[in-house]
């Protein structure tokens, strides 16, 4: 049952899944996929995953800056996301909207596990 609550073994298991569903999709529905998706996929496993351990870390060393400690972490995000697009963009890559929906979607799925953990978080300090 802890394993459960730990930080980690969540984000992993829900890498998998997301990789399991890009893998499907790419599979089955190859034109909805851009082709440099597993480039965009570990971009945001690894911003999404260093991101959330720096605040998980930082909201419990100081759980009264919790406000400061999510602003930092999305305009994080949002500047590292926004590089990445650009630099891929200037790169060349050739389906441009397509490359960008792939991102975002996979952005917002990683986004959403963030504010999960963060809710999960908040249940035993408020009892």
């Amino acid at each position: 049952m802890v394993l459960l609550k730990n930080f980690h073994f969540r984000f992993l298991s829900f890498s998998v899944l997301i990789a399991a569903l890009i893998w499907i999709f790419q599979s089955f529905l190859p034109h909805i996929i851009v082709n440099s998706v597993w480039a965009v996929f570990l971009f945001v496993l690894i911003l999404s995953y260093l991101v959330s351990f720096t605040s998980i870390w930082l909201y419990k060393k100081s759980p009264e800056n919790f406000l400061q400690i999510k602003l930092l972490g999305m305009v994080i995000r949002i500047l590292a996301a926004l590089a990445f697009i650009t630099t891929w963009v200037i790169g060349g890559e050739e389906n441009i909207i397509l490359f960008i929906s792939n991102f975002f979607v996979l952005f917002l799925f990683y986004l959403v596990f963030d504010i999960y953990t963060f809710i999960s978080n908040l249940r035993p300090i408020s009892k």
